[in-house]
């Protein structure tokens, strides 16, 4: 394990993975969480099997960015990214298995062929597929411009794409190794701790400042989420946003507000299962620079709050799903 303080990039950075392609979501309340995601926060549903609903942003082009099941739990089911070729497919599996974690090949869902899944040191489920089902816009769906995936609906929230999530870990550092290593991460900030540990890390597989983030998770136990976010184009749709969950009785967590960590406005909220779910602005920047390295955050930046000096709340560093005691 490298030491935080002294982590640098790869001096080459790797596009075996292309991005973040679809969540697992787990809901104990399937019908009043599919409920949230279509009717309040504007996802539509693609279609629907015996366990799950496969739902996306107008601009993804993917069939599914967000696949809610049904479970006995919450939390997250498994993490997908879409490799950049077939032959990029089997380097990344070449070295997940190198790297000591290897996994199964499984078949496809509705939304895509056949996938590697492999398991985090904390046992988040990933998985990594080239061949993929494009969206197919119906007629009452399809858009003016034919470079959009889907007409803009004005349903709900109606974010416009798929942008991170954020997973709890015991230890930041074992998963940074791991997903650098399996994925080709590049890390472009992090909350480096007066002791010396890592509090958080924020990844990217491409020129988006990142697509995933993980933070430790407080209580140290496994397969713990943090949230799921979706892109909006401007910070008006976030403050619309809070009065469509404000009307739906939906629970606002905290914000809208700025962050400091990546700059993003945003808004949190928790849907009826319990997970945590954000609205974000986040589409500015773009890290261009091939040898980018980690911007570091210390404590005492961190304990002053966000951007414009919002208190973090209580329950954004507590809360996560599944709940455990």
């Amino acid at each position: 394990m490298t030491d935080a303080a002294a982590y640098r990039n790869p001096q080459e950075p790797c596009f075996d993975i292309a991005h973040l392609a679809h969540v697992e979501v787990l809901t104990d309340k399937f019908e009043e969480s599919l409920d949230f995601f279509t009717r309040v926060y504007g996802l539509t549903e693609t279609a629907r099997d015996d366990s799950s609903a496969y739902l996306r942003a107008f601009d993804d082009y993917e069939f599914a960015t967000l696949k809610l099941t049904r479970s006995t739990t919450t939390g997250v089911g498994h993490i997908a990214y879409r490799t950049s070729s077939a032959a990029a497919l089997e380097r990344r599996v070449a070295a997940i298995e190198a790297a000591g974690f290897a996994g199964e090949w499984v078949e496809g869902d509705l939304s895509h062929g056949r996938a590697y899944r492999f398991k985090s040191p904390d046992d988040h489920d990933f998985e990594i597929y080239w061949e993929t089902n494009p969206y197919q816009a119906p007629d009452d769906q399809r858009p003016a411009l034919k470079n959009l995936a889907q007409r803009y609906h004005g349903r709900g929230c109606c974010p416009r794409r798929l942008d991170h999530l954020n997973l709890l870990v015991r230890s930041v550092e074992n998963f940074r190794d791991f997903i650098v290593a399996c994925l080709g991460s590049r890390v472009t900030e992090q909350i480096l701790l007066d002791s010396g540990q890592l509090a958080g890390c924020w990844f990217t597989v491409n020129n988006k400042t990142y697509d995933i983030a993980v933070t430790v998770d407080h209580k140290q136990a496994s397969n713990r989420f943090h949230h799921i976010t979706y892109a909006t184009d401007q910070r008006e749709d976030i403050l619309r946003a809070a009065d469509i969950f404000l009307e739906n009785g939906v629970h606002i967590e905290t914000g809208p507000h700025k962050h400091a960590v990546q700059g993003t406005f945003f808004l949190y909220v928790w849907e009826p299962a319990g997970n945590r779910v954000e609205l974000a602005n986040a589409g500015a920047r773009l890290i261009l620079r091939p040898d980018w390295q980690p911007v570091t955050w210390t404590e005492s930046e961190r304990k002053k709050g966000q951007a414009w000096g919002l208190k973090t709340i209580e329950s954004f560093h507590t809360h996560g799903t599944p709940e455990v005691e």
